[in-house]
């Protein structure tokens, strides 16, 4: 296959250049090379495919059918390659049910859907983690739920096997009773908010959990710039951490909660409008090492509920490009190599794979991206309804 008039952007910058692919991997970047099949892909970008380690299942529910149903939804959207998080049912926390995992790896087309497992089970009991790593699980995944002892019994795990630790940041005991960010918003309508500190005492924890021990941490879904901050210090430090922010906390602030609107519901909570602002600030002053649109999608028995009973979560991966492109390339916030940076190749490395460079050799994980082309969002399930986008996406089935 050869695709010629293409922009080829990547970590590098942009260029104009033919690309010739021969059994999933570029084997040629040039002019004048030739092919039976010819892609003339003028005036659209040669991507590399998103990398999103932060996906989970409809209704939380892993079979078959969800697993067929999120990698069509990656597929559509531009991402090639996307990590399970392991709190669904059954949990992703032994041998079989990573092996499940794995035996629909390659099932749907392109997309390499991979998995992270859960270090311990719902009574605090750790997982066989050293097992479950060498037969093939991305990473380990802990909540600060657990205890200082089981946190640190996994540090020592991470630190043998020399893997990062996925750490979700958040204190049980607050966000149990609460369901959306403390403020002005919760109090008129009258729901039980969450304190912002509960997650920046947890990260600071983990923090000294990791300069201790030594290890390698990303903190999954920070939603504070307080703990940014925290991130920040500590990696000048010299301690070995770094953090994922979802596209809907830069975009959207507790405001979108206004007329119980549980599409609004995440987890964690859509922070307030100040905060939000400064996460954008944070992603220009590059704080922020990875994107992720955290998928997370539910049947409407469980979202078109009363907001309190309401599930968390919103449905984003089958426009994953397109949002990105839009709400942060063609807003001003970055541009489309530092995208590729945050949401390809920093993924990437956090599960310890190479991404977000196109050259000679390299898997063809990509993507034809027109960003001429714009559509309104038809999905009442997403943050961004009734908004009009820009970005197609062409996969490119090599």
């Amino acid at each position: 296959m050869l695709i010629t008039n293409a922009v080829i952007c990547d970590v590098n910058g942009e260029r104009r250049e033919d690309v010739l692919i021969e059994e999933g991997k570029v084997v040629a970047i040039g002019s004048g090379l030739k092919s039976d099949e010819v892609i003339d892909a003028e005036g659209a970008y040669l991507l590399p495919g998103l990398v999103d380690t932060n996906v989970r299942l409809k209704d939380a529910q892993l079979n078959a059918s969800t697993l067929e149903k999120v990698a069509k939804e990656a597929q559509q959207g531009g991402v090639t390659r996307l990590v399970l998080a392991p709190d669904c049912t059954p949990s992703i926390n032994d041998s079989i049910v990573l092996e499940f995992v794995q035996a629909h790896q390659k099932r749907e087309g392109r997309v390499d859907l991979m998995s992270t497992i859960a270090t311990v089970d719902e009574n605090e009991r750790l997982s066989n983690i050293a097992i479950l790593l060498k037969n093939g699980a991305m990473a380990p995944y802990m909540t600060t739920a657990v205890s200082n002892n089981t946190a640190c019994r996994i540090a020592e795990y991470v630190k043998m096997h020399k893997t990062t630790l996925f750490c979700k940041a958040q204190d049980t005991s607050l966000s149990s009773v609460g369901v959306m960010v403390e403020g002005a918003v919760a109090t008129k309508l009258g729901l039980v908010g969450i304190p912002p500190f509960g997650e920046v005492v947890h990260v600071a924890r983990m923090i000294e959990i990791a300069r201790n021990f030594e290890i390698s941490i990303v903190f999954k879904s920070i939603a504070s710039p307080r703990s940014i901050a925290l991130i920040s210090k500590a990696k000048e430090e010299g301690v070995n951490v770094s953090c994922e922010v979802s596209l809907h906390h830069l975009m959207h602030c507790d405001e979108a909660c206004m007329d119980f609107n549980t599409t609004a519901k995440l987890n964690p909570p859509l922070v307030q409008k100040e905060a939000m602002l400064a996460l954008q600030e944070a992603l220009k002053a590059g704080k922020i090492e990875s994107l992720t649109l955290l998928h997370q999608p539910n049947s409407p028995v469980n979202k078109e509920v009363a907001f309190a009973e309401a599930a968390y979560g919103c449905e984003a991966l089958a426009d994953a490009y397109s949002l990105y492109y839009t709400k942060l390339v063609k807003s001003g916030l970055i541009d489309l190599q530092e995208l590729i940076r945050l949401a390809v190749q920093n993924p990437a490395k956090s599960i310890g794979q190479e991404a977000g460079e196109i050259r000679v050799g390299q898997k063809a994980d990509l993507v034809l991206f027109d960003p001429k082309v714009s559509f309104t969002v038809e999905n009442s399930h997403s943050l961004y309804h009734d908004e009009t986008l820009f970005g197609a996406i062409s996969p490119l089935k090599v």
